[in-house]
């Protein structure tokens, strides 16, 4: 999903043995043990040359053409699990507000300033509490009643949510006090996050994580639509304050389904979350150096290629919209998000890859030139909506195809590379990764817009992408080669 969104998609299952519709209970094993031999997880290093077999048919029983046309649409087996679907529609409400207030608050703060360097700073407010609440997160939510800290979290993210509406009702003007309150909802977001990732492997069998990541990226993205399209439009009307409420109301969703879970905690809990423990999580995932490079790949196309700062100042100076919002700016908000749907609903055929490494350094690759496509749009554009703003528009949403398929094989990978005792901190780990590299990214990209302007350092950034990906793929050859068995 787009970093940012704060809807629960993950449910935990009852501590009893789970029925056959609720996907078989991940067996738990010391993280540090060395990879068993009669298993099916794969060591994340070994990189076998050998394809791996594809999925037996029979002869005899050719395809027909409606169910080609079937396997090119979402794999929907996960939601047979009860659990699941109820949080997985639930989800479908909570995305909406998050992806309202992810766009109202730099709207708010571009409306107050007018300074791409202000809108910028989210990223530094949001990007502390992420790196040391993601991280501590993780070991809590391998070490606590995973229900109880997603219903204090939730509890929390409405709170903040409230604050937000208070302040703009309250006409209070502060910068420093929007910011902060940011600061604060995305502390909550940070040990949420963990909880709810690490949970998917103990809903559904192995074979069909790729589809549930995809999934709750698909809906994740229908509310990254729904969001900026209900916000922008009606931000000039409405005003903040009515926009951050319908936030608030949105996640009272989120905290009915947290009410209805079963309480779980983790298998092979932890005593403690201190420091060692989150350690233990850095120490696992550099034994495995594959998702070093996952995570690195991730990292360089978010720093370096996610504009998402700029949208306010391309909206207003490149294509002439109003400085409070409108619909240029929606448009720009929701073009990724567009294209991750359609990725997300012509999924069905990424259960089907197998050289998992080589798909994602060409999906960030072709991330990294639809960005410097989108950022010579904006350039040509020169304060004309259109044409210009229909072809950046068609480019973000080409990026945002690319962005969901490398994010459904990098979040499979670690999902299946780890036990239930462990999964939580290396979900901490990955949301260090994923929310905090566009949060860098809109400190970085907000300071260089106002030396370079916008279009040019979207540009440049997309160019960076790209060597950053050719560099990962040469030094790093084993991470091109490696496969996933046919058993995921």
């Amino acid at each position: 999903m787009i970093p940012g969104s704060r809807g629960l998609s993950h449910a935990p299952i009852p501590a009893s043995r789970p029925s056959s519709s609720e996907g078989p209970a991940t067996p738990t094993v010391d993280p540090h043990d060395p990879p068993d031999p009669t298993s099916e997880t794969p060591a994340l290093d070994a990189a076998p040359d050998a394809p791996a077999p594809e999925p037996a048919s029979s002869p005899s029983a050719p395809r027909t053409l409606r169910s080609r046309a079937r396997a090119l649409f979402a794999d929907t087996r996960p939601l047979q699990n009860l659990h699941f679907k109820r949080l997985w529609q639930a989800n479908i409400v909570t995305v909406i507000g998050a992806q309202i207030t992810i766009i109202t608050v730099p709207a708010q703060l571009w409306s107050l300033t007018g300074s791409s360097l202000y809108v910028g700073l989210t990223g530094l407010f949001g990007l502390v509490p992420l790196v040391v609440l993601g991280l501590w997160g993780g070991a809590i939510a391998d070490a606590f009643d995973r229900r109880k800290i997603l219903l204090v979290t939730t509890l929390g993210l409405i709170l903040t949510s409230g604050l937000f509406a208070a302040q703009a009702l309250l006409q209070v003007r502060n910068v420093w006090v929007i910011l902060g309150i940011f600061a604060a909802q995305q502390a909550f977001f940070a040990v949420n996050q963990p909880a709810r990732t690490a949970l998917i492997p103990s809903l559904v069998p192995r074979d069909q994580l790729p589809a549930a990541n995809a999934l709750n990226m698909t809906v994740g993205q229908f509310g990254a639509i729904a969001g900026p399209l209900v916000g922008g439009a009606l931000l000039p009307f409405l005003g903040f304050s009515l926009l951050y409420l319908i936030d608030t109301v949105c996640l009272l969703a989120t905290l009915w389904a947290v009410l209805r879970l079963p309480a779980l905690k983790p298998e092979g809990a932890i005593a403690r979350p201190g420091l060692r423990s989150v350690l233990d999580g850095f120490v696992y995932t550099w034994k495995h150096k594959i998702l070093l490079v996952s995570f690195a790949v991730d990292l360089i196309a978010m720093v370096f290629g996610m504009p998402r700062a700029l949208y306010p100042q391309l909206a207003d100076q490149s294509f002439g919209g109003p400085a409070q919002g409108g619909m240029e700016f929606a448009a720009l908000s929701v073009a990724m998000a567009l294209g991750a749907l359609l990725g997300g609903i012509f999924s069905g055929w990424l259960g089907r890859v197998h050289r998992v490494g080589l798909a994602v350094l060409i999906a960030v690759g072709a991330w990294g030139l639809v960005v410097m496509g989108f950022g010579g749009a904006t350039w040509l554009a020169d304060g004309r909506a259109m044409p210009w703003l229909a072809v950046a528009v068609a480019f973000m949403a080409a990026g945002g195809i690319a962005d969901m398929i490398s994010m459904v094989f990098r979040q499979t990978m670690l999902q299946g590379a780890a036990s239930d005792a462990v999964r939580g901190r290396l979900q901490g780990v990955f949301l260090v990764v994923v929310a905090g590299g566009p949060r860098f990214a809109d400190v970085a990209h907000g300071a260089a817009a106002d030396v370079l302007g916008a279009p040019l350092t979207v540009v440049l950034g997309g160019a960076l992408v790209v060597l950053g990906v050719l560099a990962c793929g040469v030094l790093v050859p084993q991470f091109t080669r490696y496969r996933v068995p046919s058993g995921w």
